[in-house]
């Protein structure tokens, strides 16, 4: 599967926006996630350049997350903003990062990102809890390049 376009049913895409609904239902953390066919090369500059692009940087508590897929080079990275990276241990993406990739060698797309999705949503919970004055500060819908 090479093709962006590809890569998600429509109905997928939409239980994704769901689930990056429910899991900010428990955080002030923003979750976006960002399609592309590939990152030309190393995807962790790929993901700060769109991180930065997409303005997830300008989140009030810097607390934004991006699950970058890069559907051609079969790869993925979660970037999370300073102001998690300043509280959480090294380590903090690990089991997320390892649970979608058992999903995604799988060909299970859909069900990797959900479940990565939600379990950043309930990891960002201790640090960034939901509050009442809580904002939505970013769009949920899946961004394609």
């Amino acid at each position: 599967m090479s093709k962006t376009e590809d890569f998600l049913s429509k109905e997928e895409e939409q239980e994704i926006i769901e689930a990056i609904k429910l899991a900010e239902l428990n955080t002030s953390g923003e979750i976006r996630v960002h399609l592309e066919k590939t990152a030309n090369g190393d995807a962790t500059p790929r993901a700060l350049e769109l991180f930065h692009t997409l303005k997830m940087d300008n989140t009030k508590r810097k607390n934004g997350v991006l699950i970058y897929v890069a559907v051609a080079d079969k790869t993925f990275v979660i970037y999370g903003d300073e102001g998690i990276n300043n509280l959480v241990e090294n380590d903090f993406w690990d089991c997320t990062k390892d649970l979608m990739q058992s999903h995604f060698k799988k060909g299970e797309f859909k069900k990797g990102l959900v479940e990565g999705i939600l379990r950043s949503g309930d990891r960002l919970k201790k640090y960034f809890p939901y509050t009442d004055d809580d904002t939505n500060e970013l769009s949920n819908e899946i961004s394609k390049g």
